[in-house]
């Protein structure tokens, strides 16, 4: 390990959904920038099972992975990674996204579903603005997944712009707080119309 390079994570179950089959397809792309990356895994593809343990085996020190979930592993690979991986081909929600942000980790998600609701993504006006707080891709394809792992890559070459990307990250408010208040104004607006 180098604690120096960029480290990348995923926690994942296997599935396409989850788009652990385009991950696969970009595994060098992790030694090509010099990078790390760490997996962990719940149940799943048993093909993308082995994928992943020969890619461990081919490039040592780049590449680790954990089959089976874990989850005080799993919150100490999203408080250890610079960056959370989420290439899933459709996501309603997602919580994984949220929790990186809280830890300071950079998600890269595809532009699907609540990822691309809940993430703004480091182009050059919300870098201007400093509102950034991860990357997004499309299409949900390989090519455009190694393109954000390059963006991460040369994001993470300057420091302060990193850094900031995690402080705005940590700072996103992602609770119902005020969603609660404004459905409780419009509950008090409802109650308080005569009926008609």
């Amino acid at each position: 390990m180098k604690p120096e390079a960029l480290l990348f994570g995923v926690i994942s179950r296997l599935s396409s959904q989850k788009g652990l089959d385009l991950l696969f397809a970009v595994m060098s792309t992790f030694v090509a920038l010099g990078a790390q990356f760490a997996l962990l895994l719940g149940a799943g593809d048993h093909d993308l099972e082995h994928a992943f343990s020969s890619a461990q085996s081919r490039h040592p020190g780049h590449i680790s992975c954990v089959i089976g979930h874990d989850e005080t592993l799993a919150h100490l690979i999203q408080g250890g990674v610079d960056a959370l991986i989420i290439p899933s081909r459709f996501e309603p929600c997602g919580l994984t996204q949220l929790c990186a942000l809280r830890y300071g980790a950079l998600p890269i998600v595809a532009r699907v579903g609540g990822l691309v609701d809940t993430i703004i993504d480091a182009n050059e006006m919300a870098l201007a603005a400093r509102c950034a707080t991860g990357i997004q891709f499309a299409p949900v394809d390989a090519e455009a997944l190694k393109i954000a792992l390059q963006r991460a890559a040369e994001l993470f070459s300057d420091r302060s712009t990193w850094i900031r990307i995690q402080r705005n990250g940590m700072a996103t408010d992602v609770s119902w707080r005020k969603p609660a208040q404004r459905y409780a104004t419009l509950y008090r607006e409802l109650v308080s119309e005569p009926a008609t």
